[in-house]
């Protein structure tokens, strides 16, 4: 159950040749892949390319009527050796994932991939996730290019480009017979635009008539003698096709400025951020038309020496515009000026971070050190720039106060805000969901470790990850996903505590069985593993994994963890089967790092994701209350009255729906627990208050729509004893107070 349906938008898909679309560009990109004839496409979700499998998998239907397979893939691995379908049969293929940690994971079967060369197209669409926004390391793309010599595409973030860029790629690939990158950064899977459609192709070869007619062809097989000369074919024959296929088509793009002594040279994917950061300077107009010369590199490798030099000619200076680091374009520009005796300066790091993510402003602020000393001509004939230039050449974050005006400009003092902000605004860190069932898992595991002492506890990629903020502060690494049970291996030694270690169902099914669970079975592994059951992989998006309750009319699903962890030889396995039983799941935890019973000690914790089962269950409950039919709600609150203030619920729960509110008591200064309309109704927090003792402060209330007469008349009996009740106290306290 992915957290976003795109029923309504796939029916776009259907239209043909002249017609106009109109969407997001993960659905144009659906759309290049059909218009293209592809006959295959796989991959595994995550951001920042999750809603694209979640656009195939609701436009699987049309797929189908084109002849186009389509699956959800176990693992990026998976989706890459689908690939090979493309190494023997001119068969158009594509696979997507998120970068970089999905290429590590699709490694293998790329590095095998791009040297035996393909026959038919293969595209690799990776969603680059770097950047401030980002959820892992920090790395790129570009080096696993460089290193397999997989051509990189990365176009415009503008609708047109990335269609084409899609479009391009296969016909790239083919007539260099080699795989390729399409690389598509956050802002580009979610930029919405427009483009004239192309009728939809169904595939000129189909995998049936690969079946029919197999086909062998040893050469492309990657074993000795073989794979010594696919090296030599990459450079000898592939790399001059690729050269010649992206100059012929034009692949990159210049555009001409009225300046002639400096020019930026940008990657694809940050053209939109330039173009805004020139606007900010008045080097480039609302159409962005650019008054410095650009060369738009929508292929960012192999980089095409003609036409670099062709761009540098007769200027003095050139600024490259490369996000990320190690700086590999800046390198490799440097060797083709020098080698080809051209006299023009390359910039690069020197004005711009070396690392980071390169927002409007990190551009604007390295541009104008640029100009400043290649051509502060251009930046003088812009008004504020050239007020800002007679000042101080001062290149500090600014606000313009009057942007069309020769405008006096004045530095923001973001530091001191900051300061002050943290000083009356408490820091919010990361953390779980409202109602999230892995919010108790932790509680009890903090519950345990106050009894039994501290443990390391080795974390894994997930929801689950959150535990490592604050109010837990409980993990020590991840390694990867999947990798939590491999990342304590090393711990498998005598010690008076047992290592614990954690993963998630999504990362159970993608990496850990094999990769955790049995390797802990075969090295008699002692320690603690939790297996956090959410019943789907909730972080990328709540897709349905193997183990997921939904019944999936394309998947198989309903396949138990319990019986998969047995099934490589675990002896010791407790299921919960609602984690919200602080209570129990402590006991659990206790009893597992205190056994004598040897091996590795697997429990699995299951409830559902609490905002997949909102999106399951809103708009049923919604629907009856509409048609008249009773439901109730659950929720919780917190009596001020009987609240004492010492606010152990939100310390051991962390819950955004807690927070404090003042008590209205004169004699009770501190804040008491309060919890807002975003309740789900769990019942956590009153759980964790005291020791896994629901706090008496803590109260239930059962909101009725749609009552019935016995709902109102019930009511009408407790109102009456609670007045009675009330009013008899009432009475005593006057007769008291004479």
């Amino acid at each position: 159950m992915a957290e976003r349906s795109f029923k309504n938008e796939v029916q776009q898909l259907r239209i043909g040749a002249g017609e106009e679309f109109r969407g997001e560009g993960i659905l144009a990109v659906t759309k290049a892949l059909l218009q293209s004839g592809v006959g295959y496409v796989a991959g595994y979700q995550g951001s920042p390319i999750s809603h694209l499998m979640d656009v195939l998998a609701d436009a699987n239907d049309i797929l189908q009527e084109l002849g186009v397979h389509f699956e959800a893939s176990a693992s990026e691995a998976t989706a890459a050796a689908t690939l090979a379908a493309s190494v023997m049969y001119p068969i158009r293929g594509a696979v997507t994932w998120k970068s970089t940690v999905g290429t590590n994971v699709a490694s293998d079967a790329l590095a095998n991939l791009a040297s035996g060369g393909v026959t038919g197209g293969a595209l690799v669409i990776v969603g680059e996730d770097y950047g401030e926004g980002s959820s892992i390391m920090q790395e790129r793309s570009h080096a696993f290019a460089m290193k397999s010599q997989i051509w990189l595409l990365d176009p415009r973030p503008n609708l047109e480009s990335m269609v084409q860029a899609v479009e391009d790629g296969f016909a790239l690939s083919e007539a260099s017979k080699t795989p390729v990158m399409l690389q598509l950064r956050i802002r580009g899977c979610h930029v919405h635009g427009r483009f004239i459609a192309k009728d939809n192709k169904r595939p000129a070869y189909t995998l049936t008539q690969a079946l029919e007619a197999p086909q062998r062809d040893t050469s492309r097989i990657v074993l000795p003698p073989a794979s010594f000369l696919h090296e030599q074919e990459k450079i000898k024959e592939r790399w001059p096709a690729a050269i010649s296929f992206i100059k012929e088509r034009k692949l990159n793009e210049q555009f001409d400025g009225e300046r002639h002594d400096a020019g930026l040279i940008l990657q694809g994917g940050l053209y939109n951020g330039v173009i805004r950061a020139l606007q900010l300077q008045g080097l480039a107009d609302h159409f962005g038309n650019s008054r410095i010369p650009l060369y738009v590199m929508n292929v960012t490798y192999p980089v095409i020496e003609d036409e670099v030099l062709d761009f540098c000619r007769g200027k003095r200076a050139v600024l490259l515009i490369e996000e990320g680091q190690p700086d590999y374009i800046e390198q490799n520009l440097h060797a083709v000026l020098r080698r080809a005796g051209a006299t023009t300066h390359l910039s690069g790091k020197d004005v711009l971070p070396m690392a980071g993510e390169y927002t409007t402003q990190v551009m604007r602020d390295g541009i104008r050190r640029f100009l400043l000393q290649h051509d502060a001509e251009a930046l003088a004939t812009h008004a504020a720039a050239a007020a800002d230039a007679q000042g101080q050449n001062q290149l500090e974050i600014t606000e313009v106060t009057r942007p069309r005006a020769p405008a006096v400009e004045k530095p923001l003092t973001f530091t001191r805000h900051a300061a002050e902000l943290a000083s009356v605004v408490p820091p919010r860190p990361a953390g779980f969901c409202t109602g999230c069932p892995e919010r108790p898992i932790f509680s009890a595991l903090t519950l345990a470790q106050e009894k039994l002492g501290q443990h390391h506890i080795s974390c894994d990629i997930g929801c689950h990850l959150f535990s490592i903020l604050p109010p837990f502060n409980l993990g020590a690494t991840t390694m990867g996903y999947g990798l939590g049970a491999s990342s304590a291996a090393a711990f498998n030694v005598p010690a008076a505590k047992r290592p614990i270690s954690i993963m998630g169902d999504g990362g159970f099914w993608h990496n850990g069985l094999a990769s955790g669970i049995g390797n802990a079975v075969f090295n008699k592994y002692d320690g603690v593993i939790v297996i956090v059951d959410n019943y789907y992989s909730s972080a990328t998006g709540g897709q349905d994994i193997l183990s997921s309750r939904a019944e999936n009319p394309d998947r198989s699903t309903n396949n138990p963890i319990d019986a998969a962890v047995r099934g490589v030889g675990v002896k010791w396995v407790r299921t919960i089967d609602r984690t919200y039983d602080v209570a129990r799941v402590r006991a659990v935890l206790e009893e597992a790092l205190t056994t004598d019973e040897g091996g590795p000690k697997v429990i699995i914790a299951q409830s559902e994701c609490m905002l997949n089962k909102q999106r399951r269950i809103k708009p049923l409950f919604n629907r009856a209350v509409k048609e008249g039919r009773r439901v109730v709600k659950e929720r919780f609150g917190v009596d001020p009255d009987v609240c004492t203030g010492d606010h152990a619920c939100i310390r051991l729960s962390g819950c955004p729906s807690l927070s404090v509110k003042d008590s209205g008591d004169p004699l009770k200064p501190d804040p008491v627990a309060h919890v807002d309309s975003s309740c789900v109704g769990c019942g956590n927090c009153g759980e964790v208050a005291d020791a896994a003792v629901l706090c008496p402060s803590f109260y239930r209330a059962d909101i009725v729509h749609n009552p019935t007469t016995g709902d109102r008349l019930v009511a009408r009996l407790r109102n009456g004893v609670i007045g009675f009740l009330q009013r008899r106290r009432a009475a005593r306290l006057d007769r008291h107070a004479l």
